[in-house]
């Protein structure tokens, strides 16, 4: 006998747990069951007003920026959407089935204003790292460093050339991507990377890199860098610089620095490819730092003048096999 479901009058009452309708092996249950966000309220209250109406709760709003992380949503509009439609997303953001979904104009918002401004969401960040270092996850003995364009959302069509670009602006008639590129000209990531005029400026986003490092049309970028432990490939440490070589190498030496001062971990050994080969980098690695370099020196640039230590970091860096941190005292 045929079966059909009765859609005749709607139902007034529903019985519904959300928990319930969350599968036990979902990713978001593996996450929410670590993740701790209680102290961000405490972080963020010197941030917010005594008097007024309510905020958005901004633990909701990281909830969502993770799983958009997580699952690889890029538009905060489609967070806001996935959201509102998938019940395992409801049930990690801690949101009923009645629950409103914030705005994503309200995520613009609080990243240039709040979250900026006390830095949250690298607070956020290092708790993870501190957790994963917590369970066994880091080893502390070897890293990789790396960097990743990506795509600025720039007009290439109402760009100028770098010639004609002027960096002698009036911060008082400029907009918000124009102030924050002259507040890093002295930045080692930004302005002070390298000298070299871009062949390429946008307008309104200054600080975007003209580049064409991917072998096919140029684009303004941005890069991305990664710090990683090589154990298990846990990212130990992120920082945004210019699409330059120059700024990946001082964006690295910089993840390295602040990952030894924030958790006390300094490596035996980094792996890197050749734009981290150049002659001032490797002297820093092995004179400073004592770290052995796994990457080969670089062909071009200043690294054919390699100073004191270039038979030592030559040997280092040629070594077919690990190498003992000793070796940067010898």
């Amino acid at each position: 006998m045929m079966g059909r479901r009765n859609q005749g009058q709607g139902q007034l009452f529903y019985e519904f747990c959300l928990d319930e309708a969350v599968p036990d092996d979902h990713l978001v249950r593996q996450i929410g069951a670590l993740l701790n966000l209680s102290w961000v309220y405490a972080e963020l209250a010197p941030y917010y007003s005594t008097i007024g109406r309510p905020s958005i709760d901004p633990v909701l709003m990281i909830r969502m920026l993770i799983i958009g992380y997580v699952f690889a949503i890029r538009s905060e509009r489609q967070i806001c959407r996935e959201v509102q439609v998938n019940l395992a997303y409801r049930w990690f953001c801690n949101l009923g089935l009645e629950d409103t979904i914030p705005d994503h104009s309200a995520f613009s918002r609080a990243r240039n204003e709040r979250f900026r401004e006390s830095d949250i969401l690298r607070r956020v960040f290092e708790r993870i790292v501190e957790t994963c270092i917590e369970s066994g996850l880091v080893g502390g003995e070897g890293f990789a460093v790396d960097a990743s364009l990506i795509e600025a959302d720039a007009n290439r069509q109402r760009s100028i050339p770098g010639v004609e670009w002027k960096k002698q602006i009036d911060p008082t008639a400029a907009s918000r991507a124009v102030k924050e590129y002259l507040s890093t000209l002295n930045d080692a990531a930004f302005g002070a990377a390298t000298e070299v005029q871009p062949k390429f400026v946008s307008a309104s986003d200054p600080a975007a890199q003209w580049t064409g490092a991917l072998k096919g049309p140029a684009f303004f970028a941005y890069a991305d860098n990664y710090l990683i432990d090589v154990q298990c490939g846990v990212i130990l440490d992120v920082e945004a610089s210019r699409a330059v070589r120059q700024a990946e190498v001082g964006a690295a030496r910089t993840m390295i620095e602040r990952t030894e001062e924030r958790f006390g971990l300094r490596p035996q050994r980094l792996a890197g490819d050749t734009a981290y080969g150049t002659a001032p980098m490797l002297n820093w690695l092995v004179e400073e730092k004592q770290i052995a370099p796994h990457t080969s020196p670089s062909s071009t640039g200043p690294s054919a003048r390699m100073g004191p230590s270039r038979a030592r970091t030559s040997a280092m860096t040629k070594a077919p096999t690990p190498i003992p941190a000793q070796m940067g005292n010898a």
